[in-house]
């Protein structure tokens, strides 16, 4: 793809803008290299354990095994990873009504979840947390977006508080997403008033970005996607939740049957992708970053608002989020990411009522896997203000063309 002069020269500014970022994201994608090939090695995978199973799936060496390279890559002590999950959401429904039952609180300390687990949690139909008699109450983010640890000692000292629930990524929202740091020390003053509180992250677009996970700093349960991070955009669907040994069985019981739980369940084709993924995934956190410090440092050069800064201190998840002020300029960007994309670069994304979502839903992604928020993607509410939530990438020099393709599409409307 060809770009006029000065919009190359404006990139090439940007590119320069971010070389000290790159090298930390390289380091980081070494360190978590590492770690995921030692979960290989010291599980003894084999080519045998690549292949699916049918049926029900009894003796399943490689998903069982798939289980334990997962738990270590990641500091768990155990996991649970299917193409069962049909996304994030799923996962952390699964987790969810594995841990709780009638008459617990369920406590988001990290203010109002994802649009798509509003359903889940207070919907009146389908079988909610709240059909359930589940309570659930929040805490509000402080302004400036750091968690409000004395409203959290507060909300959570009630024995009632079964399960806490941490949001890492922004989500639809200009917050910021919280270090593996931060939750540490929401675990710390959770556990403090109330030891026995389960706390779950929705770990969803963090995986890989820091050298660390939430379970290794107290987290009890964390749940993902597997065409996000984990996945290295070659796991074809998925998702998985990982951390203490009982607790992951309670959410195998919930999503098979209780007494059976993770012993069966086949695997079909999807092992190799899913081990390959895995594999693949620091790699391609690591490209996703860059894409999306490049997209940072270009549109702040070009005057927009963005979060956050190109070269943030620590990034822990792989949302870039732009502000564009108006829907023309949300819809433009969109359509030049989806122009600069390798799957139907030829279509043109229209506004749809998206299951789970409570405004119409713009969605750019070109992708080899639908959905797939580790391929370039970009997506957004329709409504104020105008921000498009830039995704993915799987690797640098793809996402820098479909980074560019976006921004011509825009300036020139």
């Amino acid at each position: 793809m060809k770009f006029n002069d000065k919009l190359i020269k404006k990139a090439n500014q940007a590119e320069e803008m971010c070389s000290a970022v790159f090298k930390r994201f390289d380091e980081i994608a070494r360190h978590n290299g590492e770690k995921v090939l030692s979960a290989f090695i010291n599980n003894r995978v084999s080519e045998h354990h690549l292949r699916g199973s049918n049926g029900y799936g009894y003796s399943d060496e490689g998903r069982d095994t798939l289980d334990k390279v997962f738990a270590e890559s990641l500091g768990a002590k155990s996991a649970l990873v299917r193409h069962n999950f049909i996304n994030g959401t799923h996962a952390i429904t699964v987790a969810l009504f594995g841990v709780l039952r009638a008459g617990d609180r369920l406590v988001s300390v990290t203010g109002k979840p994802y649009d798509t687990l509003h359903g889940v949690i207070s919907g009146d139909t389908g079988g909610s947390l709240k059909e359930y008699s589940i309570e659930y109450s929040q805490v509000e983010l402080l302004p400036d977006f750091e968690p409000d640890f004395p409203a959290i000692r507060r909300e959570c000292a009630d024995s009632r508080v079964k399960a806490v629930f941490v949001q890492r990524s922004r989500g639809y929202s200009l917050r910021k997403p919280l270090t593996v740091r931060q939750i540490g020390e929401i675990v710390t003053t959770v556990k403090g008033v109330n030891p026995s509180a389960i706390v779950m992250v929705d770990n969803c677009y963090g995986e890989f970005c820091e050298k660390t996970e939430p379970v290794s700093v107290g987290a009890d349960l964390i749940v993902g996607s597997l065409i996000k991070n984990p996945g290295g955009g070659i796991a074809e669907t998925g998702g998985y939740i990982a951390g203490n040994d009982d607790l992951v069985e309670l959410c195998a019981c919930r999503l098979t049957v209780p007494g059976i739980g993770s012993e069966a369940g086949c695997s079909l084709n999807q092992n190799r992708a899913m081990y390959l993924g895995l594999f693949r995934a620091p790699e391609t956190v690591a490209a996703a970053l860059k894409t999306s410090a490049f997209a940072l440092a270009l549109m702040s050069l070009l005057g927009y608002e963005c979060f956050p800064r190109f070269d943030d201190e620590c990034r822990t998840d792989i949302i870039a989020a732009i502000n564009l002020k108006c829907e023309s300029r949300l819809r433009a960007f969109c359509e030049g990411i989806q122009a600069g994309s390798p799957i139907d670069s030829f279509a043109a994304p229209e506004p749809w009522d998206m299951p789970g979502y409570n405004n119409k839903v713009i969605m750019a992604a070109g992708a080899f896997t639908s959905g797939a928020s580790i391929e370039l993607s970009a997506d957004a509410p329709i409504r104020e203000p105008y921000t498009v939530f830039l995704q993915g990438g799987m690797t640098f020099a793809s996402g820098r063309i479909g980074v560019l393709s976006a921004v011509e599409r825009l300036i020139g409307l």
